[in-house]
């Protein structure tokens, strides 16, 4: 790796960005013996290193160790980029590895402030496989139910990208950094710079936050408080002052045995349904219940009908979105996330906002459902569609597939899933969102197999014949009561 690098943000003033100068807590795993120039031989590479410990003070290319961000303990680890590049050799395995090994004995939230070029040349192999062992060791906290935040810096690129970065439950990107899998130097030199943006990931689905660095350390302690555990400062050891070099006896030990699961939180509350704006077309419409099914299509597609957007504003304090399905995909008209209520209790949400959805959304909401479940936390959906997008670009991007990676990820869900229906129930692509047993309705909306001009259609009626195959379809909100299919009807 090279010795000269750009100014950037050191490792340690990064750590500091989070948790002011006297937060954090430095450990150091075992001393690990290496063979002169490492265990490839590479002339000059014990000199290289040498050169790099005198310009960044630092003895690798990590530091790691307990910290306080805002009011919450958690376990950071911090490239030095400085430090040949902030390449991962072996001795930065073992402090990645030692890392998610404090973060797992000690019940705290694994940040990860990343800043490194990939894997280390002078190393070879052995420096290649120091991947696997930051893969093991995060799969071992993400079983144990401990959420993981990515901050990538400039540049994050290789394999520290795609394992400590892109393998983290929310990444959250500082504006302009370099992001991505191939560095400036091995990428096509046709290629589009954008596409290696902090800016560009975010457009892909890859990242879900851009965030300017003067409201880093509030945007991660939000998140903290929203992934648990809930471990506010001086519960558990975190320490403040200089580095600790032995650590807690065990506590950087990778064979840390896993804690028990957690227990099934409480059931999101329903929201409050909002009201309907008064129209001489929909008279006091929050105030009953439609009498025929096309009214209750009618009220359901009213533009001024509240969405989505109005009702998590109204129920959540803090959001804290989620964006990307982490394949190259978003759906502006599915809105993922975990916000903060008023009581400080925290709740993954996962709302249509009355447009088609798209594969991107329904796999974006199966990423928040599947997170939410791990981490213990209750889920609220909103449900308003007409339906799954169905042109041919839907088609091509797997749209049936992802559709029941949604229906699989709530019937697999350990925690309890709360729904409420505010405007269209458009078949299966809004059941996919559904909480079998818990699915509440407003007086707004209506639920149908297929839409009544489409059932129609199917059935050969003329358009005039719509209304009584709406009736026929049995949608309207007090059908579904005595369907079974809704538990109540939110006024």
């Amino acid at each position: 790796m090279p010795d000269e690098t750009p100014a950037r943000m050191t490792a340690r003033e990064a750590v500091t960005l989070l948790t002011g100068p006297a937060g954090f807590t430095e450990h150091l795993p075992p001393p690990r013996e290496l063979p002169a120039d490492g265990p490839l031989g590479w002339a000059g590479y014990d000199a290289a290193r040498e050169r790099a410990r005198t310009r960044t003070g630092e003895e690798e290319s990590v530091v790691y160790g307990t910290g306080v961000v805002g009011d919450r303990a958690c376990v950071l680890l911090s490239f030095e980029f400085g430090f040949l590049g902030g390449s991962l050799g072996q001795r930065t395995g073992d402090r990645l590895e030692a890392a998610y090994a404090l973060a797992l004995t000690r019940r705290l939230p694994l940040l990860a402030l990343v800043a490194t070029g990939g894997s280390r040349m002078q190393e070879g192999m052995v420096a290649l496989t120091q991947l696997q062992r930051v893969a093991a060791a995060a799969t071992r906290l993400r079983a144990a139910g401990l959420p993981q935040i990515a901050v990538v810096r400039d540049p994050t690129t290789g394999g520290g990208w795609a394992t400590v970065g892109a393998g983290a439950d929310v990444v959250l990107a500082l504006p302009g950094a370099q992001v991505g899998f191939a560095g400036s130097r091995v990428r096509p030199s046709d290629a589009d710079p954008y596409a290696y943006s902090a800016e560009g990931q975010f457009a892909a689905g890859q990242v879900d936050a851009v965030v300017p660095a003067d409201e880093l350390a509030a945007t991660v302690t939000h998140w903290l408080r929203a992934l648990g555990p809930h471990v506010v400062a001086g519960a558990q050891p975190s320490g403040t002052g200089p580095r600790d070099p032995s650590g807690a006896p065990g506590a950087d030990a990778p064979d840390a045995a896993p804690p028990r699961p957690h227990d099934p939180p409480p059931a999101a509350p329903v929201p409050r349904a909002l009201p309907v704006l008064s129209a001489p077309a929909v008279p006091s419409a929050a105030a009953r219940l439609p009498e025929t099914g096309r009214e209750a299509v009618a009220r359901a597609r009213d533009a001024r009908r509240p969405r989505a957007e109005a009702y998590l504003a109204d129920y959540f304090a803090v959001r804290l979105p989620l964006h990307g399905d982490r394949c190259g995909g978003t759906d502006p008209g599915l809105l993922c996330g975990f916000g903060l209520r008023a009581d400080g209790s925290a709740v993954a949400y996962v709302a249509q906002c009355g447009t088609a959805t798209r594969p991107a959304g329904y796999r974006t909401a199966a990423r928040t459902i599947r997170l939410a479940d791990r981490l213990g936390a209750p889920v609220l959906t909103l449900v308003d569609t007409p339906g799954a997008a169905n042109d041919a670009e839907a088609e091509r991007a797997g749209a049936g597939a992802a559709i029941a990676e949604t229906f699989a990820a709530i019937a697999a869900a350990r925690v309890p899933v709360t729904t409420l229906v505010i405007g269209e129930g458009g078949s299966g692509g809004a059941l996919a969102l559904a909480a079998p047993g818990n699915t509440h309705v407003t007086a707004d909306s209506y639920f149908s197999v297929i839409a009544p001009e489409l059932a129609a259609a199917i059935l050969k009626r003329p358009p005039s014949e719509t209304g009584a195959t709406a009736d026929q379809l049995r949608l309207r909100p007090q059908d579904l009561v005595d369907l079974g299919f809704a538990r109540s009807i939110v006024g």
